[in-house]
């Protein structure tokens, strides 16, 4: 572990991201233009004590700090930082940052500059960041490369980026289980370091088909003198390169797992899966849920160009327009209704506003429950029925409160009945569309989260304003 992240620092983010602002701006004071009356241009030593300062605050922090900081500036003052991290550091942040951030970062370094980072990079982390990289510089990178290095990074660029194999790590300690424990201390003694997350050894025959695995506390604890295979677990969870790496994470969650072996059709050790790998899976799968199901791109910087962003939000936007255009329409056919019971359009909003909030929680469980592999085709209609059942309930109860409100506001008995009715028929639509509009997109292979939320107050408002004007107009007028 290197000095600066061995160092524990009791600051929050945030503070660490006050103080590096708070010396930015000073920064940016002595940058000032010298044909600006209104700024004090300081001496050359006040302007170097002012760099320094700011990149030993930024040498102070761990590599995922400076990517946080980085992501929260404007483009750029995001570029000034860069500028002052040291090199050596650059590969780091480049892995921790978002996608969209990376893109900005890379785009300010010239081949020179990229090539000397990813020269100092593993197998693994190169296959990380290759796509985000000129082609002609990919190119230069793998030529530069050891054999051995080259086909681990084109094994890992071969996988699709939600597989196990584009993953894995391949950093990891190797042994035989006919030696004794004191072999493979020995042996571990010789080693400069350990990799990172190292919890367990993996036991292997000598054509590298995985045998078990020796956790680092069974090595520790038991008699020198026993053997690996004495002591090492025979049955450990393994994973297959092509399966998928949320399923993988999850198994980390449920099993409490540190690392675990990735082995191929043969059960050969190709790599291992680690739990930070894990952890930033998830952080990832969790904010392309909530960003998919407002119909956002996960790949936008907050600080992205207006034109970009744009680009990025139009395609559901465009969509709404045309479903607010439909529901428009809808009240456009009752417009005689309305002008002879004003009291409806004071009401019909109540009716939609309720539907699409208890078709989003619908959405909502529906969406995780996907994510969690809780649901298959036997379970399906049983979560339907019970979806309905639950909207049928919420219906009558808060349909009846507010039908005893319209009540009391415009004395017609009526009109509160038929407030009931509607509430809670479209909290039936609701449940009916909650389920059906995720389950429908995952079985065309659609993310089940794409524009959920969209689609579920589109039928809302609509069916909404439709049962509401369409009883009314049938039984009031």
């Amino acid at each position: 572990m290197s000095e600066v992240e061995a160092r524990k620092p009791q600051e929050s983010l945030q503070e660490r991201l006050a103080q590096v602002v708070e010396l930015l701006h000073q920064y940016r004071f002595v940058e000032g233009p010298a044909h600006d009356e209104q700024v004090v241009q300081p001496d050359e030593a006040l302007h170097e004590e002012g760099l320094s300062e700011l990149r030993r605050r930024l040498d102070e922090l761990h590599p995922a700090d400076i990517a946080f900081i980085l992501e929260a500036l404007p483009l750029h003052e995001r570029l000034t930082v860069w500028s002052l991290v040291k090199t050596e550091r650059d590969g780091d942040i480049l892995l921790e940052v978002s996608d969209s951030v990376r893109e900005t970062l890379i785009a300010d370094m010239d081949d020179q500059e990229i090539l000397a980072v990813a020269g100092q990079l593993d197998a693994d982390e190169l296959a990380d960041l290759a796509p985000d990289l000129p082609r002609d510089v990919v190119h230069e990178l793998m030529e530069a490369l050891d054999a051995q290095q080259r086909e681990r990074v084109r094994s890992a660029l071969s996988y699709e980026e939600d597989q196990v194999g584009a993953l894995m790590d391949f950093e990891m300690v190797t042994i035989r289980d006919d030696v004794t424990l004191e072999v493979v201390l020995r042996y571990l003694r010789r080693l400069k370091e350990l990799p990172g997350h190292t919890d367990k050894l993996f036991v292997v025959d000598y054509d590298g088909i995985l045998k078990g695995v020796l956790p680092v506390k069974r090595l520790l604890v038991n008699d020198p003198e026993k053997q690996v295979a004495e002591v090492m677990a025979n049955d450990p969870v393994a994973f297959h390169p092509d399966k998928d790496a949320y399923e993988a994470a999850q198994a980390f969650e449920r099993y409490d797992l540190i690392s675990a072996p990735v082995v191929d059709k043969n059960g050969k050790l190709i790599g291992r899966l680690t739990i930070d790998e894990m952890v930033d899976l998830i952080r990832e799968e969790s904010e392309s849920e909530v960003l998919n199901m407002a119909g956002l791109r996960e790949d936008e910087d907050v600080f992205a160009s207006v034109w970009k962003s744009v680009g990025n939000r139009w395609t559901w936007l465009a969509t709404n327009l045309v479903t607010a255009f439909v529901a428009s329409r809808v009240i456009g056919l009752f417009e005689g209704s309305i002008e002879k019971l004003v009291a409806l359009a004071a009401l019909m909003p109540i009716v939609a506003g309720i539907g699409g909030n208890s078709g989003n929680q619908t959405i909502t469980m529906i969406v995780r429950a996907i994510a969690l592999g809780q649901l298959n085709a036997s379970s399906t209609m049983r979560l339907l029925r019970k979806e309905l059942g639950v909207a049928l309930f919420n219906g009558l109860i808060w349909g009846g409160v507010i039908g005893l409100i319209a009540y009391y506001l415009y004395n017609s008995w009526s009109l509160g009945v038929v407030m009931t009715a509607a509430m809670t028929l479209n909290l039936l639509l609701a449940a009916f569309m909650g389920v059906l509009i995720p389950m429908t997109l995952q079985r065309f292979g659609r993310d089940p989260a794409m524009g959920s939320s969209v689609l579920i107050t589109a039928m809302t408002d609509s069916g909404g304003f439709f049962i509401f004007l369409g009883l009314a107009t049938m039984f009031l007028l």
